[in-house]
């Protein structure tokens, strides 16, 4: 292992939706959504593509780095939302920034962040890239259905991108998943093939609520100490522990099984709610702007999600 990330940036979509605009459609109410996730508000696009999202993200890293594009080697997507099954958002970022250089996406719904930072650390540490720009996007407003008010009301959009070079402040990273396909998932569906008797038609985000919860808590639990272990490091030594930002719920019961003190886990779901792969750097952007992060902390980044997919990474800041 040997990387570290020198510019972060985000973008958010301009339209905010409250939970009273979402109680003007669905059986709900501001109270109600805020008891059982955390969440006040969420931007969801109307005007922008998820390439414009991913396109402004990259370019805020990229000055914030000190880079141009030219200067990168390798381009990796993180989402399961893009503007198109083929090419890849990563491809669709490229032609925007104008470079040249290897491009993929990797999915791995809200975990996608740290696969990402684990495919980076192994490119760079091979010696087949030097720098690579991560952008990790998502539009869930279109993969949910809007008339189902457990899953409407959780998700919103946005982008963020990194730029990672060869360093030392990558400590720890693993990546896992414990196959479950049926507790979280979105059919893909077969078009219009003639050759079929039954169509199957795409599908909106289908989830089982407890079971998600669960495995997110046990998966909290279960990643610290692994990481913790690994190491050979206190809860204690961790500064912040920023995870995915799926239900106030999940991390608050994490938290509390932990016995571990509320300031060392940050919170922004309650302005943005759950934006999968984007949640977690979304999160590192902020703190890094208001200087709540210094040199030295140490993070532990914590990712889970569909299928289902888990992360894990510690770094020195």
């Amino acid at each position: 292992m040997g990387i570290k990330i020198i510019g972060t940036g985000k973008k958010l979509p301009k339209h905010m939706v409250t939970n009273e605009a979402l109680a003007t459609f669905l059986d709900t109410s501001d109270e109600w959504i805020v008891s059982k996730t955390g969440i006040k508000t969420r931007a969801v696009c109307t005007e922008e593509s998820l390439t414009d999202l991913a396109e402004a993200a990259s370019r805020i890293a990229l000055t914030k780095a000190g880079i141009n594009m030219c200067d990168v080697d390798m381009l990796i997507g993180a989402t399961m939302t893009g503007d198109y099954n083929m090419p890849s958002m990563a491809c669709c970022v490229l032609e925007r920034l104008g470079g040249v250089c290897p491009a993929f996406d990797m999915s791995a719904a809200c975990s996608g962040f740290i696969y990402a930072l684990d495919a980076a650390d192994a490119f760079i540490s091979a010696g087949k890239a030097k720098t690579v720009l991560i952008v990790a996007a998502e539009m869930m407003s279109r993969m949910v259905d809007w008339n189902d008010r457990a899953s409407s009301i959780l998700f919103g959009d946005g982008a963020c991108a990194c730029v990672v070079t060869k360093g030392s402040s990558l400590k720890y990273i693993h990546t896992t998943a414990d196959a479950q396909v049926d507790t979280l998932f979105a059919r893909a569906g077969r078009g219009n093939n003639p050759f079929i008797e039954e169509s199957i038609p795409s599908g909106y985000l289908e989830m089982q609520g407890q079971q998600v919860y669960k495995f997110a808590v046990k998966t909290i639990e279960k990643e610290i100490h692994l990481a913790l272990n690994a190491i050979n490091m206190k809860a204690e030594d961790v500064d912040y522990f920023i995870l995915h930002q799926a239900n106030t719920r999940i991390i608050d019961g994490a938290r509390s099984r932990l016995q571990l003190p509320a300031e060392k886990f940050p919170m922004n779901i309650e302005r943005y709610g759950n934006m999968s792969a984007a949640s977690i750097p979304i999160l590192l952007d902020e703190m890094i702007d208001d200087s709540r992060i210094k040199t030295g902390d140490i993070l532990m980044l914590i990712g889970f999600g569909a299928g289902m997919t888990a992360g894990t990474a510690v770094l020195e800041w």
